[in-house]
């Protein structure tokens, strides 16, 4: 199976109303040439923690059914980047998907709370405001087993190992890297993931904008299952294209049987 999928690379805003705008009118854009299509992490408020319960929404909110609404009238399949979600008083940063229909067919809370001090850096702690998913997601689509992770997930080789276990092929990362982590890290941990996996990795991330709070690192890319870069933006807004080929998938992990070799009893 082949199909087309497009990342969005949009800066965010303080202004919700503004932020649908730039987030429809990029995947009405993409959705001309794809059939899934992706937002990027955070994209409806700014990336900084003390925003993120002012900006949350209940699932069923104004922003879940505004996605619903572009999933359904451009017929793709739609990743919608991720937003603060609130339930019972817990906020979470949560990726919801949706079918050609609009129907909700699968969501992912991000499992890792992005924790650091780096020295001479930034301070960011996600966890003073969010709450963790506890699950690794991997959804049953018409274009097969897609899973889905957020941003600082990426640096946990086991939770991409759960998903490729799940059955998933390819996996969309809605991401926010920092410019600085994103300059020492971003490529390196996204082709391992897709190397070691064997697997179509495609991460959606803001475009930079000198005038926020938080300064993303921008390039989304497409990763192949051989570990290439397929497709790469910069730093500014733009809309990244590559196809993906579930058979190839299978030809590379026959002619490199990483996956049939491996040895879970020494793992334990």
């Amino acid at each position: 199976m082949k199909f087309n999928l497009a990342l969005c690379q949009i800066k965010g805003s303080f202004d919700k109303e503004i932020s649908r705008n730039r987030a429809e009118a990029a995947v009405k854009e993409a959705a001309a040439k794809a059939q899934v299509v992706s937002l990027p992490e955070m994209w409806n408020c700014p990336y900084v923690s003390k925003y993120f319960r002012e900006y949350s929404e209940p699932e069923g909110g104004e922003t879940f059914q505004f996605l619903s609404r572009l999933a359904k009238e451009n017929d793709i399949l739609l990743i919608g980047g991720s937003i603060p979600e609130i339930e019972d008083d817990k906020v979470y940063n949560t990726s919801y998907i949706f079918d050609r229909q609009g129907n909700l067919i699968g969501k992912h809370r991000k499992a890792h709370l992005f924790d650091v001090d780096i020295k001479g850096g930034i301070r960011f702690m996600e966890s003073e405001t969010l709450s963790p998913g506890n699950s690794a997601t991997v959804i049953d689509t018409e274009y097969g087993q897609m899973g889905v992770a957020i941003c600082f997930d990426v640096r946990f080789p086991d939770l991409f190992r759960k998903m490729t276990d799940l059955g998933a092929k390819f996996v969309v990362l809605p991401a926010a890297f920092s410019k600085k982590t994103g300059e020492d890290h971003w490529e390196f941990s996204l082709r391992s993931r897709a190397l070691d996996n064997q697997i179509y990795l495609a991460a959606a991330s803001p475009a930079r904008d000198p005038e926020s709070p938080y300064i993303c690192y921008g390039y989304s890319r497409i990763i192949d299952p051989w570990g290439r870069v397929l497709a790469t933006a910069g730093t500014d807004e733009a809309i990244v294209y590559g196809e993906i080929d579930l058979d190839y998938v299978e030809d590379v992990r026959n002619q490199l049987p990483i996956l049939k070799n491996r040895r879970p009893e020494l793992y334990k």
